[in-house]
């Protein structure tokens, strides 16, 4: 045999049929591939509507639990509405309505709102918005003095920041 030249003997001859066979095996295992990248393409379009809906589910129910508790609440004021107020029984309402109050301010804390201490704190705009100024000497400046709405945090968010007077120092009386 001479170097370079290939003995076609001593190869094995590939007929039509072979290739006709193998190009067979070939495109069934093409078609199944196929048919899995479709079912598995199926699939993540399914889960990603899946996963759309639930979110869309969430945003319009996620409070149900929340407002569920509150309407114990609301309750609790639709009964002591519905009593006649007397002079004998102006007391024990105020103290029902206090006890309403308890339990609001209880729940609110169990979802995570938190009353912030205003007054008599320094003013901070980052929980407190300034809607006036009192000239005092009593107090010193920047403190807070009065709080028209009171500040409150969801968890470590400022949910409301508090409506405030802020103290201001007083001004000098000049003589003349």
């Amino acid at each position: 045999m001479i170097a370079g030249v290939v003995d076609e003997s001593a190869s094995p001859k590939v007929t039509a049929e072979d290739n006709s066979e193998a190009i067979g095996k070939l495109q069934a295992e093409l078609d199944k591939m196929k048919n899995e990248y479709l079912y598995l393409q199926a699939e993540f379009d399914n889960h990603k509507k899946r996963t759309i809906k639930e979110r869309s589910d969430l945003i319009k129910y996620g409070a149900e639990r929340v407002f569920a508790e509150l309407l114990e609440v609301t309750d609790n004021f639709e009964r002591a509405l519905a009593h006649d107020l007397s002079s004998e029984n102006v007391q024990s309402f105020v103290d029902g309505i206090k006890m309403i109050h308890g339990a609001l301010m209880e729940l609110l804390k169990k979802f995570g709102v938190e009353e912030l201490p205003a007054e008599g704190e320094n003013f901070n705009p980052l929980h407190h918005e300034a809607l006036g100024a009192d000239p005092r000497s009593d107090v010193p400046p920047g403190q807070i003095v009065k709080a028209l709405k009171k500040p409150y945090r969801l968890h470590d968010k400022i949910i409301r920041p508090g409506q405030v007077i802020v103290s201001t120092e007083k001004p000098e009386k000049k003589e003349e």
